[in-house]
């Protein structure tokens, strides 16, 4: 059994992936920002002092020659096989007369099988790496999924069958098995978490087919997101192109602290933008799959958004953090008396900077386990006890329930609110903003363009269900919160809003 590492010169660090779905339009990266610092003294002529700003030396090897030596026999090619839709045979070629081929083609077209179902196969290359000496090898998911036939190349050139052992398509990870009698080298995953921006990283693959390549950069930058909940991808600049895609991302350590994926690319080909999942979620993910043949994540059972800085006011939160819950369907968290308006900032004794951040807790945490998570409702932290769920036996949406009736007496049926004029549902508003007939709450019928409500998204036949997290009918009662908001002395207030079957929070700034 042979596990491949290296610590040669120096320490090392992650990168990230990068391949195939090109063009991912993600974050924007940061500029550098020069720094000068001048010193003005009162009743003296001092002179500028300049800051200069200085690094340790960077230790950087000599060759990765070594290190690349040791880690390739652990990197393999993956070829994939794959059946296209059935093709109807056509008229066949238009020929002139007397073409020596006209035999030729009228035998094969109109003698032939006409009509009948022609197969086409389709081959696509990528890469992967093995990480157990029995033969369990990991690459993306888009390598291999629809394939008819995987099979793995060594780096000794020995070709050899794989079976797909389980697929995760919200990570793009798979993992294979191939069987041997022999034990196969292999790498170990290392901690991702780790890694700092310019630390030294491989890539080895198998680019646009040519066989084993290695390409060397930096972590260019982490936790960038691409299209999933649950991405964490580290970004490098080391050359990833078509075919890199599952092989490994190495640091200095001989670790795999990536998976290559994506890259960004206007040309299809390597511009030094590419991405890597995470150690961090590819590890958890390839452990599932090798134990269950499934990832099995857990579930809260919430609909979530940010907390912004009109809304930390309204709510009466020192810091704008946490991820505040807009729906609540049956579920885990409705079990355990979570609430819609209710604020989460700790799940797990973990802190919850966003919904990002929530969302990959929860989905790491063992289905069953019952969490502790704080959340901070009308001003006040409470702790509830949360058993968690199964994601992919969440249902996704719950039935609405019963609704109050809306309050009788002599309210306006119209009135101008924080740049909204807002009204009563009846019968005919339903008709012509297409509402369901459950629905109730405040609708929204005009927008006064440049109005912080405009600003924040309002637009005609939205549906204000709650004001100051409290439940509205009629216009009136927007007056009264919003009035009872600017009596606490509050710059913002808070409305639940409905759209399409949607609900989401939104804060207004009243002095706007």
């Amino acid at each position: 059994m042979q596990q491949l590492t290296s610590r040669p010169h120096g320490a090392g660090a992650p990168a990230d992936r990068g391949h195939e779905r090109q063009g991912p339009e993600r974050r924007s990266l940061g500029g550098l920002i020069g720094l000068a610092v001048t010193v003005l003294a009162l009743g003296a002529a001092v002179p500028a002092v300049p800051q200069e700003l200085t690094a340790p030396p960077v230790e950087q090897p000599p060759s990765f020659a070594v290190l690349a030596e040791k880690l390739s026999p652990s990197v393999v090619n993956i070829t994939t096989t794959a059946m296209l839709a059935d093709v109807e045979r056509g008229p066949g070629p238009m020929l002139p007369d007397g073409s020596p081929f006209e035999d030729f083609f009228r035998d094969f077209f109109e003698n032939g099988p006409r009509g009948m179902p022609r197969e086409r196969r389709s081959a696509s290359v990528g890469s992967g790496f093995i990480i157990s000496a029995d033969g369990y090898i990991v690459t993306n998911n888009h390598v291999i999924e629809a394939a008819d036939q995987v099979q793995v190349e060594l780096f000794s050139g020995e070709e050899l069958d794989a079976r797909v052992v389980g697929r995760d398509p919200r990570t793009d990870l798979a993992l294979l098995k191939v069987d041997r009698d022999e034990d196969l080298p292999f790498v170990s995953f290392g901690d991702s978490d780790r890694a700092r921006v310019g630390d030294w990283v491989l890539a080895i693959g198998n680019p646009l087919g040519q066989g084993f390549s290695v390409s060397a950069g930096i972590v260019s930058a982490r936790n960038r997101t691409l299209q999933g909940s649950y991405d964490d991808f580290i970004q490098t600049d080391a050359a990833i192109n078509r075919g890199n895609s599952g092989g490994p991302l190495f640091n200095l350590d001989g670790e795999v602290i990536g998976v290559n994926t994506a890259i960004l690319s206007p040309t299809g080909g390597s511009i030094g933008i590419g991405f890597a999942m995470s150690s961090a979620v590819a590890s958890r993910v390839v452990d599932q799959l090798r134990e269950f043949g499934e990832t099995r994540r857990g579930w809260l059972g919430v609909q979530i958004q940010n907390v912004d800085a009109d809304m930390a006011d309204a709510l009466g939160l020192e810091k704008a953090e946490g991820a505040l819950v807009t729906d609540v369907p049956d579920g885990p968290a409705a079990a355990a008396g979570i609430e819609a308006g209710d604020v989460i900032v700790e799940f797990g004794g973990r802190e919850i900077r966003d919904t990002r951040a929530l969302v990959r807790i929860v989905a790491e945490t063992e289905v069953g386990r019952n969490v502790d998570v704080v959340i901070i409702r009308e001003g006040r932290r409470e702790n509830l006890s949360v058993e968690i769920g199964r994601l992919e036996e969440a249902t996704l949406a719950a039935a609405p329930g019963a609704a109050e009736p809306p309050a009788s007496g002599s309210a306006p049926q119209e009135e101008q609110l924080l740049g909204m004029l807002l009204g009563v549902i009846d019968d005919t508003l339903r008709e012509r903003f297409g509402l369901d007939p459950e629905t109730e709450g405040v609708v929204v019928l005009e927008v006064e363009p440049g109005s912080d409500a405009h600003g924040k998204g309002f637009t005609a036949g939205d549906v204000i269900t709650e004001v100051g997290q409290q439940q509205v009918s009629d216009p009136d009662d927007v007056r009264r919160r919003v009035e009872a908001a600017e009596e606490a002395g509050r710059n913002s207030v808070l409305m639940r809003v409905g759209r399409n079957g949607q609900s989401r929070f939104v804060a207004l700034n009243l002095s706007r």
